[in-house]
């Protein structure tokens, strides 16, 4: 059983990784209603914070529905850091505290932030021993392979860390030049994880897009947990699916169009609870654009759902969507998988 702090979860744990723009509460309730075992904010900058700027501010509402759930925080300057988490403490009541050394957008990177923090470490280890030292909520890490290929410096990194007091380390399997462009390389995850100096638990991270996949970094490289990122922006049942298929070996399938169009209305549903309605159905968008991504004949409705303007008009594009394409069953979609992964092999 893994356990970070005081936060116990089931063998082979499945979490949802942070994502800006993208893991809000809306996409959160939707991902913890098929299963997710930890979710994360949108990382949130420490320098925002202090500064009281709006924007910021608004990603450190959570929910009770939503528990275990980690706010992520980034930055470069350690008093900044520190009082942000600070900030954190008085303001908000998450289960964990994570700081953010993987990023590998250019204007935090470059600036020393997220996974520019790999090139370095003693202002690393200067931040995490005041965050930890500052925090009363458990506090963990996420960061990448390191910098580009010449410089694969994780291990070094999840040492010290481990050192300066982190809980828990989520490795995502690039580094910072590779950015989410060619295959994530688990094997030095799983050289972390088998260090015998290693004794914080060691969460994967990069590519993991099916059941089969979870599975079986689970059992070549002995994470403790994975982490699943863009694979579940329109496909929040990813979670329901790994899940079913870690505790039985069998494949469950996954919904057809009218259930995918009822996910779609109740993931809406709570983005207009939380956000002004343009913001909410603007944001919406991107995940539309995949909740019914490869159904045949679609060009001209997906065209018409990603430019509605309304949520009015989005529901009765979603149930034009569910009466013209409600043929397409589960059986459909799963057939599809097989067949890109046919195609992937050849």
């Amino acid at each position: 059983m893994l356990k970070i702090g005081e936060l116990e979860f089931c063998d082979k744990p499945v979490f949802l990784a942070p994502m800006e723009d993208v893991t809000d509460p809306s996409f959160r309730y939707m991902c913890k209603k098929f299963g997710a075992d930890l979710m994360f904010t949108e990382f949130i900058s420490s320098d925002g914070l202090i500064r009281d700027a709006k924007k910021s501010v608004k990603k450190l509402d959570i929910f009770d529905y939503e528990r275990p759930v980690g706010i992520q925080i980034y930055g470069h300057i350690p008093e900044a850091m520190q009082q942000a988490s600070l900030m954190i403490n008085e303001n908000a009541n998450p289960d964990l505290l994570d700081i953010n050394y993987g990023c590998p957008v250019k204007k935090i990177a470059n600036r020393g932030a997220g996974s520019g923090m790999m090139r370095n470490l003693p202002l690393m280890k200067e931040i995490t021993e005041l965050v930890v030292k500052t925090s009363k909520f458990p506090v963990t890490a996420k960061t990448r392979l390191g910098w580009d290929s010449d410089s694969l410096n994780v291990e070094e990194v999840a040492l010290l860390l481990q050192d300066c007091g982190i809980q828990a380390l989520t490795i995502h399997g690039r580094t910072r030049t590779q950015m989410y462009k060619g295959e994530a390389d688990w094997t030095l995850i799983g050289k972390v994880k088998e260090n015998q100096n290693i004794k914080i638990p060691i969460i994967g991270n990069g590519d993991i897009t099916d059941a089969q996949n979870a599975y079986d970094k689970f059992n070549k490289y002995g994470v403790d947990a994975i982490m699943i990122g863009r694979a579940a922006i329109g496909k929040p049942w990813i979670f329901a699916e790994v899940k079913h298929f870690l505790n039985t070996g069998k494949h469950l399938p996954g919904p057809g169009v009218i259930e995918r169009v009822e996910y779609a209305k109740e993931h809406l549903q709570k983005s207009l609870e939380y956000k002004e309605d343009k913001k909410g159905i603007y944001e919406m968008r991107r995940h539309f654009a995949l909740y019914f991504k490869a159904i045949p004949d679609f060009k001209e409705t997906r065209l018409k759902l990603l430019t509605a303007q309304t949520s009015e008009e989005i529901l009765e594009i979603l149930n034009f969507i569910q009466d013209k394409f409600g043929q397409y069953d589960s059986n459909f979609f799963e057939n599809l998988n097989e067949h890109n992964k046919w195609v992937k092999s050849l």
